[in-house]
């Protein structure tokens, strides 16, 4: 499955004794309080977001584990000089019935992390996105897995009542976190294309039309979700 970006928001974080352990489990000295600033990065949890999907409970807490010791970025910039901060613990905590998957971050307090730190603790950056990868995207509605293939059901959508989401299940793989210069528009968290803006309903097309969508409803979910063809 290809990475699904989802929106974070930074958060402070004490650095106490058993943070400290933690935190020298990752780097190659024993580093001191005072040489680090410590973050934390509330990231996806299990309601129905903007892109109408929601992460299992059980996605959640196996996220937890991978995401220790990525790296957080700056923009999406893939390089040694872009590698801002590194995750050292991670854990779905609950707050009034919601589970959301949290992030502990570090850098180091030097000269050239110092206008990062100054944005981060005015607010100024506070902005972020999270990537991951799912083993299987399932429909609310019928339980089609959409990694394999499309069902017939639309997200957003009412079935007898009944709002189709994707649920997103089995934790396969995390990738990164890019802190974002620039505060997010809605949607601007999720990089990868679009599986359903602007489609006409199948329900009101002709046949060939009807094809046409569904074929290129297939592609967009290969394109997030890493499906196979029908």
């Amino acid at each position: 499955m290809n990475e699904i970006l989802k929106a974070a928001v930074v958060q402070q974080q004490a650095v106490g004794p058993e943070e400290l352990a933690l935190i020298n489990k990752q780097s190659l000295r024993e580093l001191a309080a005072d040489e680090v600033f410590t973050f934390r990065l509330a990231a996806c949890d299990d309601q129905v977001d903007r892109d109408n999907e929601r992460f299992t409970l059980a996605a959640l807490e196996g996220l937890a584990p991978l995401f220790v010791g990525r790296p957080v970025l700056m923009d999406h910039k893939w390089s040694a000089g872009t590698q801002t901060a590194r995750i050292y613990a991670a854990g779905v905590e609950e707050a009034e019935s919601v589970h959301r998957l949290v992030l502990r971050c570090y850098m180091p307090r030097t000269e050239q992390t110092a206008s990062t730190i100054t944005a981060i603790e005015s607010g100024i950056l506070r902005e972020c996105s999270v990537g991951c990868a799912v083993e299987r995207a399932l429909c609310s509605i019928c339980g089609a897995d959409q990694v394999q293939a499309c069902c017939q059901h639309w997200p957003g959508r009412e079935y007898d009542g009944r709002l189709c989401v994707m649920e997103l299940d089995g934790a396969k793989d995390a990738y990164e976190v890019s802190l974002l210069p620039v505060p997010a528009q809605p949607g601007a968290g999720i990089v990868k294309s679009k599986r359903y803006g602007g489609q006409e309903s199948p329900e009101d097309a002709g046949d060939d039309e009807v094809f046409q969508l569904a074929a290129a409803r297939q592609e967009q979910e290969n394109m997030r979700y890493g499906g196979t063809e029908l």
